[in-house]
């Protein structure tokens, strides 16, 4: 019982030691984690604890205050922690590549914890991650169909070079749509397209905004999609405005809405019913965009 009480104590003031990193959680951020990976020496939040659970060959997991810590285990943790594993595992994230917060959907957070632990994507192996050949991107995936009956499996292109996002259809050698880099989006929206790696993509074609909702049946698949885009915008901004600042552009490249929801609208005359319409609020393109439905 005093080692359980001793060690319990020493793990608790090694997760509020300065200068470790530990007060945060190593994936996502949040404050004041409660688990910690006793593999890999780092301390993690409670969600970001269950996705480890299920990487058991590269990661094992315990609470801080409710199971029993070995002095040895201990000992790891000190000489780990947090900054350590960082400057180890996220040596060379690229730019564009989107680092996910608490708030989240789980297969960014899922798919950021996997390239960094068990595929090692981002250790310092020399190799420079190059924004034009990252944002290349050529595969299959499942998109809304018209009039949102069914998901439709289409071939999709993204070219940062062309500076260009192509789909096609089954039978078409021609292009269904070509987008423009400039004003592409992509953003998660499991809920409102209905699927764990749902991604509504937006972009403007003669000045009108349109939406493509899509996924792919893998986590990977659809993260690796999400960041090919995310570096293809980061290519076309750094050519576009080469005196941006880094902290300015990286915002920039992608951006979810900060608002959505119902709202009634009436018509320009203000004679017409109040129709239930589908309403986005783009801050940073500081837009208010409704749409009959929300797909």
């Amino acid at each position: 019982a005093m080692d359980y009480d001793h060690n319990k104590a020493l793990l608790l003031e090694l997760q509020r030691a300065a200068g470790t990193g530990n007060d945060r959680c190593a994936d996502c951020g949040d404050p004041d984690p409660e688990w910690a990976s006793y593999k890999l020496g780092i301390f993690i939040c409670l969600n970001c604890s269950g996705i480890h659970r299920n990487l058991p060959e590269i990661s094992r997991v315990k609470s801080l205050r409710l199971d029993f810590w070995e002095s040895n285990l201990i000992e790891f943790m000190r000489n780990h922690g947090n900054l350590w594993a960082k400057a180890k595992y996220e040596a060379k994230v690229p730019p564009y590549y989107y680092i996910p917060k608490s708030h989240d959907c789980m297969v960014l957070r899922q798919q950021w914890i996997r390239a960094k632990y068990e595929r090692g994507e981002f250790l310092d192996t020399g190799v420079c991650h190059d924004p034009c050949s990252a944002g290349s991107r050529e595969g299959c995936l499942w998109k809304l169909g018209k009039g949102r009956r069914q998901f439709q499996k289409r071939q999709f292109l993204l070219s940062a070079k062309e500076g260009v996002m192509k789909y096609y259809t089954k039978e078409s050698r021609v292009p269904k749509a070509v987008i423009s880099v400039e004003t592409l989006n992509a953003m998660f929206q499991v809920e409102k397209i209905g699927h764990n790696h749902g991604l509504q993509i937006t972009y403007i074609t003669d000045g009108q905004t349109r939406n493509l909702f899509v996924y792919h049946e893998s986590g990977k698949e659809i993260v690796d999609w999400f960041n090919a885009i995310r570096a293809a915008r980061y290519h076309y901004l750094r050519t576009a405005f080469p005196n941006l600042p880094e902290p300015e552009l990286i915002p920039r490249i992608t951006r979810s809405f900060v608002k959505e929801g119902y709202m009634e609208k009436t018509g320009p005359k203000q004679k017409e019913a109040f129709k239930v319409r589908w309403f986005c609020l783009d801050s940073q393109e500081r837009n208010l965009l409704y749409f009959k439905n929300p797909l």
